[in-house]
């Protein structure tokens, strides 16, 4: 998806919050929520929201032994969960505190040609 096909993130955004739900509520795992992202995505936001989730799962070991830490890290996703559900664009601290990571974003890609070309270029690049 690129800005230039008129893309309602705004929509994207609110789609993104319901797996955050998900998530949160326990109805669907983390993997199933981020195989489940709008594909082809350029949104920064719906990128950084991608990688908070990666970093929730990666954090489970931490979450369990630290009951602050847990509190903290779902305060900060139900925060993203809150703005992605009014459609808004994260703060730019927080899609700035992912952008080193954007290259490492798997999102799903397409079956189109763009979303194979960018799987590839993916790979490439590494």
């Amino acid at each position: 998806m690129h800005k230039s096909e008129n893309i309602d993130y705004s929509q994207l955004r609110k789609r993104v919050s319901r797996l955050f739900v998900g998530v949160l509520t326990k109805r669907i795992s983390v993997q199933e929520a981020l195989a489940k992202f709008p594909k082809d995505c350029d949104d920064k936001t719906i990128i950084a929201s991608w990688h908070a989730l990666c970093h929730l799962e990666a954090d489970e070991d931490i979450r369990e032994k630290n009951s602050q830490y847990r509190h903290e890290q779902d305060e900060y996703i139900e925060f993203i969960m809150f703005t992605l559900q009014k459609g808004e664009e994260l703060p730019q601290n927080i899609i700035n505190s992912y952008i080193p990571y954007h290259t490492e974003a798997l999102i799903p890609c397409s079956n189109k040609l763009k979303g194979i070309f960018k799987t590839i270029k993916r790979f490439l690049c590494c």
